[in-house]
């Protein structure tokens, strides 16, 4: 088995799903590498991502973890024989590794859903509003790296599975640059809340039972057990995939939606906003 140099986040997940498995089924790591004829150190290698797992050998081992769910066995066999090269290896050490692992992550979703509390999320962003946004980091990024980010951010817009945008007003009102790149922001988000697959909900200042306090972004997978939430963290993203944690996330996205108002009206908010610059 070949050992990678370095593993993506679907390969990881598929590691901790196996893990999840074997753990659940009692049995060792050693235990487990003797079903395939194989050692402790490599069945580790699977489970942390650092090597591939064949579909024969996969399915050997959920038989052998007592894993009835076939449906799930076959999700974890397309993550495992999958061989995509996406679009965003061309950023592979060019860009922090959480850059292509969320473009990974939304090119393979089955939908996606954000709430916005600051910041226009950024499949949503026009290229000025973005540039604003990065110019802002601290350490300051070379005009290079500007320029990397931006074009990353750009081909990450490509995404056209069904996507729905919980935006607070704050975000709407907040000018990261100046009163001309907020305008064109919000023209641009009129223009996409058109779009068949794109749903824009505006989260008022004036309406009541708002709790949420930061930004998430929902990935849906094959199953719901193999969603996955991007939180932002002082120190990069943040993927979270434990079942009890995405319940969480889930309830906390429906308490959000509940108080947003519903997508005409909010265009029409964007459009008074508008109006107001």
């Amino acid at each position: 088995m070949v050992q990678r140099r370095e593993s993506t986040a679907r390969q990881l997940r598929l590691g901790v799903e196996l893990r999840r498995l074997r753990e659940a089924a009692g049995l060792t790591a050693v235990q487990s590498a003797a079903l395939l004829g194989a050692n402790r150190v490599q069945m580790s290698h699977i489970e942390s991502g650092l090597t591939g797992v064949s579909e024969e050998r996969l399915r050997r081992l959920a038989s052998h973890y007592a894993c009835t769910d076939a449906e799930f066995v076959d999700a974890l066999v397309g993550m495992a024989t999958d061989r995509t090269r996406g679009w965003w290896e061309e950023y592979r050490g060019l860009l922090p590794t959480s850059f292509l692992d969320l473009s990974e992550l939304e090119h393979h979703a089955l939908f996606l859903r954000h709430v916005a509390i600051l910041y226009v999320p950024g499949l949503l962003q026009t290229e000025d509003y973005a540039r604003a946004v990065f110019s802002s980091r601290l350490p300051e990024l070379t005009q290079d790296e500007l320029e990397l980010r931006i074009r990353h951010r750009k081909a990450r817009q490509r995404v056209t599975v069904p996507y729905e945008a919980l935006i607070h007003e704050a975000a709407l009102r907040i000018r990261v640059s100046d009163r001309a790149t907020s305008k064109a922001q919000l023209a641009r988000l009129l223009e996409l809340s058109e779009a068949e697959h794109i749903i824009v909900r505006v989260v008022p200042f004036d309406l009541d039972g708002f709790a949420a306090s930061s930004a998430m972004t929902y990935a849906g997978g094959p199953l719901p057990r193999l969603d996955t939430v991007v939180r932002d963290a002082p120190h990069g993203t943040v993927l979270i995939d434990s079942e009890a944690q995405l319940s969480i996330y889930r309830a906390r996205f429906r308490m959000v939606e509940a108080v947003s108002l519903e997508p005409v009206e909010s265009r029409d908010f964007i459009h008074r906003l508008a109006k107001e610059l």
